[in-house]
């Protein structure tokens, strides 16, 4: 969740308004002009320290100041009774600022910077209604949308990105830069970077107070780095330009391009410059015989390995010189104890001795019983006996009945601690520095950490996206009706071969719908025909096209509304009656409807006697066809019919359904036309209610029902509204359809289903850039020869070369390796070569990195037309590599049957570039 300290509501005359202060961030921004929903939506994806309501919200339009005892007010109040808060007054920026450094103690003069980003042209934050029914903000029992857009393996930031994003559509500009951007990601080539991902207050807390770890730094000096490697490659260079308007959106930072890419450049060298890195391997912990290594691990390592070691040569000399001195001690004064007791031998109870370390005293003394002779003979060792005396804790009490040291080796332990001491003080006072040289760059750290966020959510969900088969829309703009320009394309949605969100296609084949909307649907159709999946769906596919995302169709036009309802009603609010909640949640989407705006709401007005719920819904219809919008109204109440309604932009839409076997069963296909028929005894049937209940409501429905229905309708169940011809159904003996992943009203077609380096360092980095450039030219010749040896005389033998492309370490393969056969070769930090072949090569990469040792491995991978191929060019390479001097982990994979031979003859076979 974001994390915002100060949280003020209040209301004005555009209606809520909502004031986030950030203390750790010193910013605070402001939003006007919220829908009460929208309001609530944003409290329930805050977390907040401290909550602050305006007296102007106590006043509402029932004339009463017992705010949320009548019509608007109520949800607000029902989110906020729930929480600590406390009310106040004044100008709500200037109370809230002046609470802020009241309760965190900060001098009137500090100043906190408004990164309030301009709402000119935004659509509208979605409703809390809207949110939680296409899960934008997880709900239990809704197909929560932010789980299909993203991988599972990505998670946090991004995925709070990708949520604030659907709950805050962009503005047109910004969501066609988006797209942009992901259809570039879809199309590059080349390998791109691990996209860090640093909390910016983290980061900025923790540079503001000088409390950043070596750790830290490394994260930071990443950062800058992949916006560098961005910034220097041909392909990614667009992409890192093209994501510079979406990161002035996510944090009111307005930053030049050509700023970013230097100030990165510098903080990467600066950090550079002072921090380890990895590839330092001049620290290496004190290490001698007779002393326990765990005692130098302990006291060096909270300092070694933190700052260069060109910074701190003298107190590494000193430390040195103080572990060597700790060691002649031992060697003297302990060793010939030692010694002693290991040659002097006993039937039983024999004497016990030995160096060892003392964790929690952090000393290295001697252990050790009945070692003390009972004659002094003058012996080897008895002279250091004599010198022995017991141990004592840091508060000068006596440790144990066996531990004993001498004052030499005390002596040497004070010297080692004192020189680790000053040693540790000085790598402290470096990374103190360090932070201070930085506080001056924090916007360009927050603006850089926002946007590898931004850009490892989007290539998250392109690969995801390409994965599910999902397209890119096409945006355009959304002209009013008073515009002179000719409607259509630009006032129309068009929504080719729409699927529900929640479906992976990997795994069935749903049924599929075609919409071109153009004005207001009247949908009718029987229970479980697929009327609230349908408008979900249609939700969630007008949501992703503003936002610039992929959205799950074959093909589609979306206009960019000004704001996305959908109504569909849960009992959310246990103290209120069910009519009342469906009031109040339908007067907040008529209020802020627009003939730009995208309406869906499911079974209108269902909460209310039949007669009078049937004219309120009919007055919903006339007030949304006045307004132009675009939307779909779906309901059971078809009286609705008979009303004189004064509608000029509704068409009538119906779920269609088919006969079977003699029963009349739902096909899930939206057509033109009206449906009478709910196929309310079939539902109850398949839900268990008893047959008697059902046999006696059937026999009510004909007495009271039937003889009327004939009369008025000529026994016409199903009827077009242009020609008034019956629908005719085909007897289907096998429907070919079954229910799917339990979604109710969908259904899927019957398918057949078948089946870092841990402790050891890598070679330098020459080493393997000369391995990575010889394995590269032995896979081109392998496998560029074999090809040609295996295509001559055909009529086309032209090949396009082998074009190996490179993983480096903290970088992964691009979306166009999604679902595409690849061979790769990775290149094991031992420089032995593993080969594989997949059609998931991001997969494949995360496997083999979480395993130990294998964190920063490299890969070279190319792609081919087909697994089949992938199979036998991997054949190949294992069968070949040996020869020209490689080492392969995988031999034996060579002979195995299902990986054929290296003698296996291709045909008609071309590598991809």
């Amino acid at each position: 969740m974001l994390f915002i300290v100060f949280l003020g509501l209040s209301r004005s005359a555009r209606g809520y308004s909502i004031v986030l202060i950030l203390e750790t961030m010193k910013t605070f921004s402001t939003e006007d002009g919220l829908t009460e929903e929208a309001l609530v939506s944003k409290l329930r994806t805050y977390r907040c320290h401290y909550l602050f309501l305006h007296g102007s919200l106590k006043h509402n339009a029932s004339g009463t100041c017992r705010w949320g005892e009548f019509g608007e007010g109520g949800l607000l109040w029902a989110e906020c009774s729930s929480r600590q808060f406390e009310w106040f007054d004044g100008d709500p920026v200037t109370e809230l600022l002046t609470k802020v450094k009241e309760v965190y103690g900060l001098e009137d003069e500090v100043i906190f910077r408004n990164v309030t980003v301009p709402s000119e042209g935004r659509p509208r934050p979605l409703h809390l209604g809207t949110a939680t029914q296409i899960g934008a903000i997880p709900t239990e029992g809704i197909p929560c949308l932010l789980n299909v857009l993203l991988p599972p393996s990505c998670t946090g930031l991004p995925v709070l990105y990708m949520r604030d994003l659907l709950l805050n559509p962009p503005p047109y500009a910004i969501a066609s830069t988006i797209q942009e951007i992901c259809k570039t990601m879809s199309k590059v080539t080349c390998s791109l970077p691990e996209f860090t991902c640093v909390s910016s207050a983290k980061l900025v807390k923790l540079i503001e107070l000088r409390e950043a770890n070596h750790v830290e730094f490394c994260r930071i000096k990443n950062v800058a780095d992949e916006v560098s490697e961005l910034y220097s490659n041909a392909e990614l260079s667009k992409i890192l330009k093209l994501l510079m308007d979406p990161t002035w959106m996510a944090t009111g930072l307005k930053i030049e391009f050509d700023t970013l890419v230097s100030e990165c450049e510098w903080i990467s060298r600066v950090i550079g410059e002072m921090i380890s890195l990895d590839n330092d391997v001049n620290q290496e912990i004190s290490s001698y015989p007779h002393i326990p290594d765990e005692f130098f691990e302990d006291i060096e390592s909270s300092w070694k390995g933190r700052v260069k070691k060109i910074h701190l040569e003298d107190l590494y000399r000193e430390v040195e010189l103080a572990a060597r001195a700790l060691h002649l001690a031992v060697i003297e004064d302990f060793l010939p104890i030692v010694t002693r007791v290991k040659i002097v031998t006993a039937p039983l109870g024999g004497p016990k001795g030995e160096i060892l370390y003392a964790r929690e005293q952090q000393a290295v003394w001697f252990k050790g019983k009945r070692f003390v002779p009972s004659v002094w003979a003058g012996t080897p060792g008895e002279a250091q006996i004599k010198q022995l005396k017991p141990s004592l804790d840091a508060k000068g009490r006596k440790v144990g009945e066996e531990w004993f040291t001498t004052a030499k080796v005390e002596e040497a332990l004070l010297r080692y601690h004192m020189s680790n001491d000053k040693a540790r003080a000085k790598v402290l006072e470096l990374l103190r520095h360090l932070s201070s040289e930085l506080q001056s760059r924090i916007n360009i750290l927050v603006f850089a950490s926002m946007l590898l966020i931004i850009a490892k959510a989007l290539f998250a969900h392109v690969s995801e996206g390409r994965r599910r088969n999902w397209i890119f829309p096409t945006l355009v703009k959304f002209l009013s009706a008073e515009s002179s320009e000719p409607l259509g394309e630009v006032r129309a949605m068009k929504l080719n071969g729409l699927l529900p969100y929640w479906f992976d296609t990997a795994k069935g084949s749903p049924v599929r719908n075609t919409l071109h909307m153009q004005s207001l649907f009247l949908l009718t159709g029987p229970n479980g025909g697929g009327k609230s999946s349908l408008l979900r769906s249609v939700c969630a596919a007008a949501l992703l096209g503003i936002c610039g995302l992929m959205v799950p169709a074959e093909s589609a036009l979306i206009p960019h509304f000004d704001s996305i309802f959908l109504h569909m009603l849960m009992a959310r609010v246990l103290s209120r009656d069910h009519c009342c909640i469906e009031m109040s949640e339908v007067r907040s989407i008529i209020t802020g409807t627009t003939s730009k705006s995208l309406v869906l709401i499911d079974e209108v007005c269902r909460g209310t006697e039949t007669a009078k719920g049937t004219c309120i819904a009919g007055s919903i219809m006339e007030t949304l066809d006045a307004r132009g919008c675009l939307g779909i109204v779906s309901t059971h109440l078809h009286g609705i019919f008979d009303l004189p309604l004064t509608t000029v932009n509704t068409v009538c839409k119906a779920m269609s359904a088919e006969c079977v076997n003699g029963q009349i069963v739902p096909t899930w296909k939206l057509m033109d036309g009206i449906c009478r028929e709910s196929l309310a005894f079939e539902t109850a049937q398949r839900e268990g209610i008893p047959e008697t209940l059902i046999q006696r409501a059937e026999e009510l429905y004909r007495c009271v029902y039937t003889d009327g229905l004939l009369r008025k309708t000529g026994n016409e169940e199903y009827r077009k509204v242009t020609t008034s011809e019956e629908y005719v159904f085909s007897d289907v003996n096998n429907t070919g359809f079954d229910e799917g992943d339990g979604c109710p009203g969908v259904l899927t077609r019957k398918t057949l289903h078948s089946e870092t380096q841990s402790g050891e360092k890598m070679g330098s980095g020459r080493a393997m850039e000369i391995l990575e450039k010889d394995v590269r030219k032995a896979v081109s010749i392998i496998c560029e020869k074999k090809l040609v040896e295996l295509h001559k005389g055909l009529e086309s033998p032209e090949f396009s070369e082998i074009n190996c492309v490179l993983v480096a370490a903290r970088q992964q393969p691009p979306p166009t390796t999604i679902s595409a056969s690849c061979v790769y070769v990775l290149l094991q930090p031992d420089r032995k070569l593993y080969v594989g072949q997949t059609d998931g090569l991001q997969g494949r990469v995360r496997a083999h990195r979480s395993k130990d040792g294998m964190q920063n491995a490299a890969f070279l991978y190319f792609v081919v037309q087909g697994k089949s191929l992938a199979c036998k060019m991997e054949t190949l390479l294992i069968n070949q590599l040996p020869s020209h001097g490689f080492h392969l982990t995988n031999v034996a994979d060579g002979k195995h049957r299902n990986f054929g031979s290296s003698d296996t003859i291709l045909e008609d076979v071309a590598v991809c570039r």
